[in-house]
């Protein structure tokens, strides 16, 4: 039994972490609140493997034969699914906002805000970002320096040239590609023994996420938190399960399959912490592994689903509290803006956060200091942020593999309806 609560059963153990954190938190503030460093021990802990991951995974996968021709190809596809996904995403934000109207009544006064604290942080930080960093930033200072500061677009850009660089070797880097494959195993090994962690890191976010903003920031703000989470239900049911059915597949045992995925997300709000499990997986549903090495990376920068939706809600939200009436042509242009910024998103705190405070600086119609507003209720709004774009992150690579005619779909429909690995294998 406490084998399998660790292993097969772990999304149960979660699950009961989840909840008895969210009970301390609302029992205890203060000491769920003194819990964060388990939420952040946990989340360090599986991000100081995503690099070494990324690394071994797109290694392995593209420098094999005929692997490297299709690079280019499945990175042009890979893009333009990211694209149309994100944009239905933020018209979605701003046709629902436009609609229910959330903020009207607020009736906030600019000069009587004041930003303080954490977030005047991330508004520094948000006033300091431009469209174009996401590309600038992508070259790391060293090979070294990618790995060490975690930035998973210049690990891709290091994993990309050094495979490429091992596969123009031809036989002679046959052994080079074998040895980084055995390193491989040996950093998902790791990952398993991390992951027996999960329960308690989940546990110690939570703990923290209740303890630190409970109940009375939530419900100060809790219509406009419920409509976020409804609209990014109906995305992940109704848009991901278009897409899903599209592919050939149920989107709702998609996400039975990765439930243990999930959970950690919802408990951590942060989608980083499966990456190493979502490739395994991934492979095993019977996408190829240099189809999953290039797109999962790469649409942790890109396929900001979830990000896109928030910043839709939150502009228009803060506009409509602020008693501010966009034209249509505003916004759409805020939609624009929106489309660029969310893509600079790797790597950064808060992301959301800070990219919400870098549009609205950049466009300077909606004030700042109005992400004060909806402060107190980031982190429950990151939380549904991180699901619907892990949501969209599982099916990126069945997109892109389907779009290749490379997707094994007898394999993917086997492992969704929960068949053994072993008679998998022989089917």
């Amino acid at each position: 039994m406490l084998r399998t609560a660790f292993t097969t059963k772990l999304y149960v153990t979660v699950l009961v972490a989840l909840v008895l954190g969210a009970v301390l938190g609302l029992v205890a503030p203060d000491v769920g609140a003194a819990m964060q460093p388990l939420g952040d021990g946990f989340i360090a802990l599986i991000r100081m493997l995503v690099g070494p991951v990324i690394f071994c995974t797109v290694v392995t996968g593209i420098a094999s034969a005929g692997a490297l021709t299709s690079m280019g190809r499945v990175g042009v596809k890979a893009l333009v699914y990211f694209e149309i996904i994100t944009t239905i995403a933020l018209i979605i934000g701003l046709v629902v906002m436009n609609v229910v109207r959330p903020g009207e009544g607020v009736h906030a006064v600019p000069g009587e805000i004041q930003v303080s604290g954490l977030a005047e942080q991330y508004v520094t930080k948000g006033e300091e970002q431009h469209w174009y960093d996401f590309l600038v930033n992508i070259i790391p200072a060293s090979v070294v320096g990618a790995f060490v500061d975690g930035n998973v677009l210049q690990v891709l850009l290091v994993s990309v040239l050094f495979a490429i660089a091992v596969a123009m070797l031809g036989e002679r880097g046959a052994p080079v590609t074998r040895a980084i494959e055995r390193v491989g195993e040996v950093v998902f090994g790791i990952v398993k023994l991390v992951m027996y962690l999960a329960p308690i890191g989940a546990f110690g976010a939570m703990a923290y996420s209740t303890g630190r903003f409970g109940a009375a920031t939530l419900s100060s703000l809790g219509a406009f938190v419920g409509l976020f989470w409804l609209t990014g239900l109906f995305f992940c049911l109704i848009v991901l399960g278009v897409v899903a059915r599209l592919c050939g597949i149920r989107v709702v045992r998609l996400y039975r399959y990765f439930k243990d995925e999930l959970l950690i997300t919802l408990g951590t709000a942060n989608y980083e912490a499966v990456m190493p499990q979502l490739i395994a997986k991934l492979e095993r549903l019977g996408c190829p592994k240099p189809i999953v090495g290039l797109v999962v990376p790469s649409g942790y920068a890109f396929n900001s689903d979830g990000v896109c939706l928030y910043m839709g809600f939150a502009g228009l939200y803060i506009a409509q509290a602020f008693d501010i009436q966009l034209s249509l042509g505003q916004q759409l242009g805020l939609l624009a803006v929106f489309l660029i910024t969310s893509k600079g998103g790797a790597g950064i705190a808060g992301a959301g956060f800070v990219l919400l405070a870098a549009t609205l600086s950049t466009m300077g119609t909606i004030p700042v200091a109005g992400i004060m507003l909806i402060f107190g209720v980031d982190r429950f709004m990151s939380m549904a942020r991180g699901l619907i774009s892990l949501c969209g992150q599982m099916l990126a690579s069945i997109v892109v593999s389907v779009w290749e005619r490379d997707f094994d779909r007898e394999r993917a429909l086997s492992e969704l309806s929960g068949k053994p690995s072993a008679e998998v294998a022989r089917a």
